[in-house]
């Protein structure tokens, strides 16, 4: 399945050489300065395989100053409001500038979000035992359909400050994040509501149920908990243009960390070092990107509500797995305390025209994902079910999918993305369609 994928990388060169050859027009587009305030405002209608159709609104507000720095911006503000059909919610605000704080770059969020069904497949990638047919109606062994799933609500606020240490390429960063997470199963009542009686989920055991159940999960970390984490790096970052580079790297070191004495239950360190680099192969049109990042838990004890968390120097993802670290699989699907991943994309700008007196371009981009767990959640039990339930399991690999992504730009900073990415093995999920804003890195 890895040989389609090489050759659209091909397909997609040739296209653009050729392009670029014959299309003047394109390659003569000089971008209109903008000055002052400008935003980008929609309706959130997206769709994720994940998470559903969503539905709300968000806006993404940008000022250019004088014009001098563009595309870069002097001040960032993002806020979302939006809910999807399998109860997920987002209510987000987030801020950006280098200029709020003299010669200090500030990134700042406060997000509450809610998940009603969050993907739970268990702990260390493929030794999880993994059956679809636990979730398809009608199957011998059907159970539910919310069998690999757990209700999950989040509380985020984050600080983070980067500072120069030779210039604005080398940079340190100190911050904090506090999360508040709370853990329960499924409300089987609160979705059977409004569904006809031969649709009716059944009121059953779930996967998290049986975790607990069987001490997988601790009785003091089953409800979740709060957790005040540090955050201390160094970045390098020579990107030409942030929202979508065409040449340059980004390179972080990061010390996260959640002592006991500033009121953490579980005291832990995580080491995350993040390297991503673009090259350009045709001016203004194509460039090749990639991403590689490794997360490890280098002392003390991680929470297992704390293990879906992806970081990096600009943001807090949640995978391994899903729409922002591997597209097509399913999201949580790889859950560890040590991960190692990475995505490589191909990216062709093919229109590039002032309409509106906005700047607008239209990009496509081939892409591929791979990531595994490389040190395993440690955990004890000796009940027998869950003994085989483990010992069902495979050994841990590569989980690893591809496919193609279209995007929309607006004033090079808003950016409206859709990809589609199929899993190569089917105990990782089959497909995703993701619907929502902003390149992957």
């Amino acid at each position: 399945m890895k040989l389609p994928l090489i050759t659209l990388f091909f397909f997609l060169a040739f296209i653009s050489k050729t392009i670029g050859q014959t299309n003047d027009s394109t390659q003569r587009h000089k971008d209109k300065t903008k000055k002052g305030w400008n935003f980008g405002a929609l309706p959130s209608v997206a769709f994720d395989s994940d998470l559903g159709f969503q539905y709300g609104i968000l806006t993404n507000i940008y000022n250019y100053g004088d014009g001098s720095s563009y595309p870069r911006y002097k001040h960032s503000i993002y806020l979302e409001w939006a809910r999807t059909t399998n109860g997920t919610g987002k209510n987000q605000l987030l801020y950006d500038s280098e200029y709020l704080i003299p010669h200090i770059r500030l990134t700042a969020e406060a997000s509450y979000l809610t998940d009603k069904a969050l993907d739970f497949y268990g702990f260390n990638g493929y030794n999880a035992f993994y059956n679809s047919e636990l979730v398809m109606p009608g199957s011998p062994a059907y159970v539910s359909k919310m069998y690999y799933r757990l209700e999950r609500k989040l509380t985020r606020i984050k600080l983070d400050f980067q500072g120069n240490i030779t210039d604005k390429k080398f940079r340190w960063l100190i911050g904090y994040t506090l999360f508040n997470v709370k853990i329960k199963s499924v409300d089987i009542d609160a979705l059977n509501k409004g569904r006809n009686q031969n649709n009716l989920l059944p009121d059953t055991s779930l996967l998290y149920d049986n975790y607990v159940a069987w001490g997988i999960i601790p009785q003091n970390q089953k409800n979740g908990g709060t957790t005040n984490l540090l955050k201390f790096g160094i970045v390098y970052d020579t990107r030409d243009n942030e929202p979508n580079p065409m040449k340059g790297i980004w390179t972080e070191a990061l010390i996260l960390t959640s002592p006991s004495f500033i009121g953490n239950n579980f005291a832990y360190s995580k080491f995350v070092i993040n390297h991503r680099q673009y090259f350009t192969i045709h001016k203004d049109i194509l460039n090749l990107a990639c991403r590689i990042s490794y997360q490890d838990k280098i002392g003390g004890k991680m929470p297992f509500y704390m293990l879906p968390f992806i970081f990096s120097s600009n943001q807090i993802r949640d995978g391994l797995g899903g729409a922002k670290t591997l597209r097509g699989i399913a999201r949580n699907r790889v859950l560890g305390e040590g991960l190692l991943f990475g995505n490589l994309e191909l990216r062709w700008k093919f229109f590039r025209r002032v309409m509106f007196n906005q700047n607008i371009y239209l990009a496509l981009v081939g892409f591929t994902d791979a990531g595994m767990v490389t040190r395993k959640y440690d955990f004890q039990t000796n009940n027998p079910d869950a003994l085989k339930y483990i010992n069902l399991g495979d050994t841990e690999k590569f989980h690893q999918s591809y496919g193609l992504g279209f995007y929309g730009a607006m004033n090079q900073n808003f950016v409206v993305s859709v990809n589609y990415g199929m899993a190569v093995n089917k105990n990782d999920g089959t497909n995703g369609l993701y619907i929502g804003l902003d390149f992957l890195f």
